[in-house]
């Protein structure tokens, strides 16, 4: 009889172990379920805001004036705060984002804008509603995202 009670703690023990893998595994699954959708509003957002910029940098191409507009942007994605910024380089410029708190690392969400666009700002969705602006500075044109409440 000594013999069988051991080896029902080894079979305990190894039950405890292969519930926690598996509850590990279906944590990870429903984590990565959750996350697939809000990446795709992230994306969708993201695809918006370039949109209304080619609006608004053809606007400004053709009547060489100033045009602004307001976005109503969601305050968060799911249940977690977003940012988006305006970047460019010598060569091209474009919209990027992510969820959580900004990053400086590279960014793998990103949609191009034209190559001849100027394009600083950002915006955080923790600050209302977001303002696209367009303007001619010579033969430049820049594209400005910033927060609502700074623009007026």
């Amino acid at each position: 009889m000594p013999t069988i009670a051991p080896n029902y703690i080894y079979a305990f023990f190894a039950l405890i172990a292969v519930s926690s893998i598996l509850i590990s595994a279906f944590a990870a699954y429903a984590t990565t379920l959750r996350t697939i959708p809000e990446i795709e509003q992230l994306e969708n957002l993201l695809s918006h805001i370039a949109t209304e910029g080619y609006k608004l940098i053809t606007l400004t191409m053709v009547t060489n004036s100033t045009s602004e507009v307001t976005l109503q942007l969601p305050s968060t994605i799911g249940n977690k705060r977003y940012w988006i910024r305006l970047c460019n380089e010598s060569t091209k410029a474009w919209v990027e984002g992510g969820l959580g708190d900004i990053q400086k690392l590279t960014v793998q969400n990103r949609i191009y804008l034209p190559k001849t666009v100027s394009a600083p700002g950002n915006y955080s969705s923790s600050h209302g509603s977001a303002s696209l602006e367009c303007e001619m500075n010579g033969f430049t044109i820049k594209l400005y995202l910033r927060n609502w409440r700074e623009s007026t």
